[in-house]
């Protein structure tokens, strides 16, 4: 792939209709999802001792949910995606860091 057809790509992949879903309409609610998205693309070109040219690149794009504008009867509301693994894993986190306190402080307490 061209460099120039490399970064063409890149910029199409990273346009506001990437974030937002098309509307799903049913029984009078309108969900419209939405996305959070990063990328990027690099690439180059070398010329070899012999005089021979190259260019290279890559790209990659990551997507995650971040909610859906819910809109009823003419109100529009922000409903966030929640992402269980992740919330698991902070309240974890802070569950193991607040048992080392507690340890910390009953032996300073023990020592006294």
């Amino acid at each position: 792939m061209k460099l120039d057809e490399l970064m063409t790509r890149t910029k199409d992949s990273l346009e506001a209709k990437r974030v937002y879903a098309e509307p799903y309409e049913k029984d009078g609610i309108t969900v419209i999802a939405a996305a959070t998205i990063a990328g990027g693309s690099g690439g180059g070109t070398g010329r070899d001792d012999k005089g021979q040219e190259g260019e290279g690149g890559g790209f990659g794009l990551n997507a995650k949910p971040t909610g859906a504008y819910v809109i009823t009867d003419g109100q529009v509301r922000w409903v966030p995606a929640v992402d269980l693994n992740r919330l698991v894993a902070t309240a974890g986190a802070v569950a193991i860091a607040a048992l080392f306190v507690a340890l910390r402080i009953v032996r300073a307490k023990a020592s006294q």
